[in-house]
């Protein structure tokens, strides 16, 4: 389906997360030296800002935050502009959490994210949490498998989660009080590692980064699997993100090469 092609390579271990800006610059994260690159429509990197901190999941907000789940600190605030990084959440009832992963904003300002630290099919404990405009943090989903990358449907009355050691991703449906209930796999994949990262398009259509055999996977919203975008440089898929002028292009981590890659998903709609 479509073309893959590499759109630049990090110097060292890039892994995981982009985001498209308005203004059309793409950010991403390079999780053990603490950095963030900017790219520019051009293919122009420069170095964002560099900390002491593990960055993994990076969202931009509608009044253009940039928010971040950092492995080390918990949901951080990256000020692009002035070039300073601050925590936003570090901890829930006096305690740490136990390694962030990604994130995902709702339209109504309230942050999603995943807890995922060491967790596995050995110790089904990573959550899933919500933090509301309110300053309120609800813990979603406390028995998770390795829960990375996460995004609402279209409605946002479904949260889907990859869980990466489960090697599927679960489907979370919201209850009219925001809690939920009925959780189920929504598809299940295999290899060595699991899904990772992922995003939605407008259509509900759910693409999965796979983190170790380089694909990334497309499900139409009844869960069938209906196309798959085959890396052109690594087998570790790490991260999606939908941009472009018609929304037509996913770009994709692969963390083996500190690629990013650039698909057209524009034959989706043909």
């Amino acid at each position: 389906m479509g073309r893959c092609q590499p759109a630049g390579c990090a110097d060292g271990l890039l892994h995981r997360r982009s985001v498209v800006r308005q203004e059309g610059n793409l950010y991403i994260v390079d999780i053990p030296f603490g950095r963030i690159f900017r790219i520019t429509p051009d293919g122009e990197w420069s170095l964002a800002i560099e900390y002491e901190g593990w960055p993994n999941g990076l969202k931009i907000a509608a009044d253009g935050r940039i928010l971040i789940a950092d492995y080390r600190h918990g949901i951080m605030e990256f000020d692009a502009k002035a070039g300073r990084i601050a925590p936003v959440l570090t901890s829930r009832n006096s305690e740490s959490f136990r390694g962030c992963n990604d994130l995902h904003l709702a339209s109504n300002g309230d942050i999603y994210f995943t807890d995922q630290g060491q967790t596995g099919l050995h110790d089904a404990s990573g959550r899933v949490y919500r933090l509301a405009q309110s300053g309120r943090l609800d813990c979603l989903i406390d028995t998770g498998i390795s829960p990375n990358g996460l995004v609402l449907d279209p409605t946002e009355t479904v949260l889907f989660v990859a869980m990466t050691r489960d090697n599927a991703v679960w489907r979370l449906p919201f209850m009219q009080d925001g809690s939920v209930s009925k959780v189920g796999r929504f598809c299940s994949l295999f290899g060595t590692s699991g899904p990772d990262g992922m995003t939605m398009d407008a259509k509900g259509r759910l693409f999965v980064g796979h983190a170790s055999l380089g694909h990334v996977f497309v499900f139409a919203p009844n869960g069938e699997l209906i196309a798959r975008i085959k890396s052109c440089a690594g087998p570790n898929c790490t991260n999606v993100a939908i941009g472009g002028a018609k929304k037509d292009r996913l770009y994709i981590t692969e963390s083996a090469t500190g690629s990013v890659l650039v698909a057209d998903i524009g034959v989706l709609n043909s």
